[in-house]
């Protein structure tokens, strides 16, 4: 088993879980091209995942349908996404082949976003999580509530410690800069900064990370500690009412900042 992250526009990923014999299962195929270019390299996908219905998540669907008429496309009740053949939502299991992946309902960036838990039966268990949680950062709220993704978040944050993120976009540096403005003494966060910091430069994807890490580094799953209150505080001028406005100003700040 092996686990691709396919660039995709500028920033986005396109997963692909690939077992030995190169059947593969495809996350938020926004574009096609990557997904087609990959089997030149033996990937034949088996079934598509989608997690929300933005088009850079779910604009390729149509184009991998007319290359394979019967492709199952596994996607939320949402009927802007027109070419899913299976509807699941949460509590639902999506069984291909050997693999075997629990659906979530996790709103707040869209109403009907979804995420994928699960995988083979080796090895840690992959997150697909679209654009609800990403590596130091979650995801804007377009059509949910601070509630609601505060919620979201932490049903993801209460999977297996070993799960591997696997989210939407390379904006792992980007989110650091906010990240450490709220958190700076952080040694979690700081090692992150580091090894994502390493990995771009490099030229790799700072994705999956495990998530423990983003448990001990990423803000938005740490609205109880002590420091990101604080952080928080002083940016309200006054203590936060409770855990959601934290998580509200959090999430205002961040759509505010300028690094």
């Amino acid at each position: 088993m092996r686990l691709l992250a396919l660039p995709a526009f500028e920033d986005n990923y396109i997963w692909a879980l690939v077992d030995d014999e190169g059947d593969a299962l495809v996350i938020d195929p926004g574009d096609a091209a990557p997904v087609l270019a990959a089997t030149g390299n033996g990937l034949w996908p088996s079934a598509v995942l989608v997690t929300h219905h933005h088009p850079d998540h779910a604009g390729g669907i149509a184009a991998l349908r007319a290359r394979w008429p019967t492709l199952p496309v596994f996607a939320p009740e949402d009927d802007r996404i027109p070419d899913a053949t299976e509807r699941v939502g949460d509590g639902d299991t999506v069984a291909v082949k050997n693999w075997r992946l629990s659906v979530l309902a996790v709103p707040g960036h869209t109403r009907s976003h979804i995420a994928f838990h699960g995988g083979g039966a080796d090895g840690p268990p992959h997150l697909f999580c679209g654009d609800t949680l990403f590596s130091l950062g979650c995801g804007r709220l377009f059509e949910g509530t601070p509630a609601q993704m505060l919620a979201s978040l932490e049903r993801l944050a209460a999977l297996p410690d070993a799960s591997l993120v696997c989210c939407g976009h390379e904006y792992t540096l980007a989110n650091a800069a906010f990240a450490s403005a709220v958190d700076p003494h952080n040694p979690a966060l700081r090692h992150r900064v580091e090894e994502a910091r390493v990995m771009r430069q490099a030229g790799r994807p700072t994705l999956p990370v495990s998530l423990a890490s983003e448990i001990a580094s990423n803000p938005f799953l740490r609205v109880d500690t002590e420091a990101v209150r604080a952080a928080v505080s002083h940016r309200l001028g006054r203590p936060p009412v409770d855990r959601v406005e934290t998580f509200a100003t959090l999430r205002q700040w961040k759509n505010d900042f300028r690094a």
